[in-house]
């Protein structure tokens, strides 16, 4: 049944972009999508990914890139007729190497925001979170409300170049704040009590506990924001828009999409995978 819907919905995608390739073919005789030509002439999907945000995105010992936001990335690909291949960058690195043209798309739990709106194009959103505390059990009074947490002896610690990073500046401006390039490093500072939160995307903090059993973790799920994630394509290409908008949309009503949310966020069985 799972691989019916998503044949049915790569033929249906398929089709779309190919009626709309030929018909812009046949009234300017030009393209009116540069991203999409660079991919279908290249014969892959260049996703920009930074691989460390299970179960959003991970990397498996064995070096593979695996999770809900590959799993998007194939099926994409697979409407495409293309390849896919994955570029691992740190969280800050993503935007900028879609702007110079080395991924054609991000798919890296990249909630959209205004200000990064208007630099590049959003299709989705396709997950919705929000920010929570990871921290020791011992530690819980810094993260039950972010103003108890507002103090000059609270040392958080963030993604460098996030939304929780900017959370923490604007709500938790009094506190010591450091920020790591990826979440095993911040998890790290934690587990080595350098500092006695971390704040992210509330399935990373979940994900930590589980990842760490005998480590006192404790993450509070309560959202604090309400954090729209979406795909990041390049903002000079309505087109390439239109046909992702379209194709997620297609995966969504499908049900697909309901089914990858319930496939990584239902269970741990990809744990054992993680480098």
């Amino acid at each position: 049944m799972k691989f019916a819907k998503v044949l049915l919905a790569t033929i249906l995608a398929l089709i779309f972009f190919t009626g709309c390739a030929q018909m812009q073919q046949s009234t300017s005789g030009t393209s009116a999508s540069p991203v999409l030509d660079r991919i279908q002439k290249r014969g892959e999907l260049v996703v920009g990914t930074m691989g460390n945000m299970p179960p959003l995105n991970m990397t498996s010992k064995d070096g593979e890139i695996f999770g809900m936001e590959p799993d998007l990335a194939r099926m994409l690909a697979m409407a495409m007729n293309v390849k896919v291949k994955f570029v691992t960058k740190p969280f800050n690195e993503l935007l900028p190497a879609l702007h110079t043209g080395q991924v054609d798309m991000i798919l890296s739990g990249m909630t959209i925001t205004p200000e990064r709106n208007l630099k590049v194009a959003f299709v989705g959103p396709y997950f919705i979170s929000g920010k929570a505390f990871l921290t020791k059990k011992e530690t819980i009074a810094y993260a039950k409300k972010a103003e108890d947490a507002n103090n000059p002896n609270t040392k958080i610690v963030t993604l460098k170049g996030s939304t929780s990073q900017a959370f923490a500046e604007t709500f938790l401006d009094k506190t010591t704040l450091f920020t790591t390039g990826t979440y095993d490093e911040a998890v790290d500072m934690i587990l080595q009590d350098k500092v006695q939160a971390m704040i992210a995307d509330y399935p990373i903090c979940v994900v930590s506990v589980f990842r760490y059993p005998e480590a006192g973790l404790l993450s509070v799920v309560t959202q604090l924001t309400y954090e729209p994630i979406g795909i990041a394509i390049p903002a000079n290409d309505p087109l390439m828009m239109n046909w992702t908008q379209n194709t997620l949309n297609g995966l969504e009503e499908s049900g697909i999409l309901d089914e990858l949310k319930l496939k990584w966020f239902a269970g741990g069985d990809w744990l054992n995978k993680l480098k």
